[in-house]
């Protein structure tokens, strides 16, 4: 047994231990929004709206100030989410994100639901998949029991369709069903998770994927603007006050399903896939999506368990594949030890702050970087930077030429442990903004095909 593996079969040994007066485990909501900045929500900074639900939830639980995603595009943390492991260990990781081609989750991995099944959980996925299609990848292949929601990247609000035009097609599903269902897609998948809630057995585990606030640009009265526009991409459209009327549509329909939730015993988990998009706020970040600087990477993420987690604000680094092994742990059970967890079981130290060690790379604009502590180390084309991110959020003081020998280190890590990764693979998307899309974006050029 590795060190990582024992220090998780205790903390699940602890945690049984306290829950045996309970006699059960408790019930795990998690929710992921879709293209969350930093500071979109009231309670982490938000200036121009306010989330008064979703700041309910972070009063209640932990707040994380120091949370990352595993990557800047949403089905490559969704892959590492899921596995708990780096994405960079299966082939649709590599994916940035996956689009058109026929690659998947492979359903024989273990999973964060199909663990926690074996473990006595009823499990459903509400909302986005973005891990392969069928008839060879699906959610009901990789541990859940029941799912509605859509396979794809993103869905018109309306129309649901996961284009615009005569080769659009509806991605709206029932298990492995196409279905038809009238409304805002915000406030239906809103309704279905309530509906599992209250219809599921004990205990239960439900993750609910909103695609809010991804593109295209439309809040819950704009479906004249879903006619319009020509692109889900929808360069010419959306608003600072549109983008708020969507997220406002998500933080509704979360103060619902806590609601719903009661006072009962059960984990809610609120974070986001990757950092914002266009009209997001990451302040006081740099970057954006498809960016390693903090912008693209930091994320909102809260964390509630009544009786056993201390609500407060904490500034213990995170990232999205310690929720398997911390989730795991709180239900009594534990990795797969043929698949060995990347991430940590966080419970037993939120009280205590561990420094970590994480790596990340993208594909477009050659993008490396390290985090050791407080530094960061970062690679973007030829050009390459020492951060510390802590005093530095911003990511402007080069330290490199004034500590060498962190530079030096945190690039022979990164090769080490890059050796330790699938290649990246030439053939994979790799998603960005260029310049003559988005005026800030100016360096951002179209490759040469």
């Amino acid at each position: 047994m590795t060190r990582r593996e024992a220090i998780a079969a205790t903390a699940a040994a602890l945690v049984r231990g306290t829950r045996a007066a309970d006699s059960k485990p408790p019930n795990i909501v998690f929710i992921l929004a879709d293209d969350l900045g930093y500071a979109d929500l009231s309670c982490y900074g938000r200036r121009d709206y306010s989330t008064p639900n979703i700041d309910k939830l972070a009063s209640q639980g932990l707040r994380f100030t120091q949370a990352y995603a595993n990557s800047s595009v949403c089905s490559a943390t969704r892959t590492a989410l899921i596995t708990g492991r780096y994405q960079y260990r299966v082939p649709v990781g590599l994916e940035e994100p996956l689009t058109d081609r026929h690659v998947g989750l492979p359903p024989d991995h273990p999973t964060l639901p199909s663990i926690l099944r074996k473990a006595g959980y009823e499990t459903t996925l509400i909302g986005k998949w973005h891990l392969g299609s069928l008839p060879d990848y699906g959610p009901l292949k990789s541990g859940y029991d029941h799912f509605w929601g859509f396979r794809g990247s993103s869905l018109d609000y309306f129309t649901h369709k996961d284009g615009v035009g005569a080769k659009a097609d509806e991605d709206l599903w029932d298990g492995d069903t196409k279905v038809h269902q009238a409304g805002y897609l915000t406030n239906l998948l809103g309704e279905r998770a309530i509906k599992v809630i209250r219809e599921s057995k004990q205990p239960y585990f439900l993750s609910l994927h909103f695609n809010a606030p991804h593109w295209p640009w439309e809040g819950p009265n704009d479906e004249a603007e879903s006619r319009r526009i020509k692109s889900l991409n929808d360069y010419d459209g959306g608003t600072l006050a549109t983008y708020a009327r969507m997220v406002q549509a998500m933080d509704a329909e979360v103060g619902r399903v806590m609601k719903a939730v009661g006072d009962s015993n059960t984990i809610v988990v609120f974070t986001s896939d990757n950092g914002g998009e266009r009209f997001s706020d990451t302040w006081p970040f740099t970057g954006k999506k498809a960016d390693l600087l903090e912008g693209g990477l930091r994320i909102p993420a809260i964390f509630k368990w009544p009786g056993r987690i201390t609500p407060g604000t904490t500034d213990q680094v995170a990232i999205s594949m310690d929720w398997l092994p911390t989730l795991l742990a709180a239900a009594g059970a534990a990795p797969d030890p043929q698949y060995p967890s990347d991430g940590i079981n966080l419970l037993p130290v939120l009280d205590r702050n561990v420094p970590r060690k994480l790596f990340w790379r993208y594909r477009f604009n050659a993008q490396r970087a390290v985090r050791d502590g407080d530094r960061k180390w970062l690679k973007i084309l030829d050009n390459t930077f020492l951060f510390d991110v802590v005093k530095d959020p911003l990511e402007r003081a080069n330290l490199k030429d004034r500590e060498p020998d962190t530079y030096r280190r945190l690039v022979e890590e990164y090769e080490k442990w890059n050796a330790t990764m699938l290649p990246e693979d030439p053939n994979a998307f790799s998603h960005a903004l260029f310049g003559d899309q988005i005026a800030d974006h100016y360096g951002n050029k179209r490759p040469k095909q």
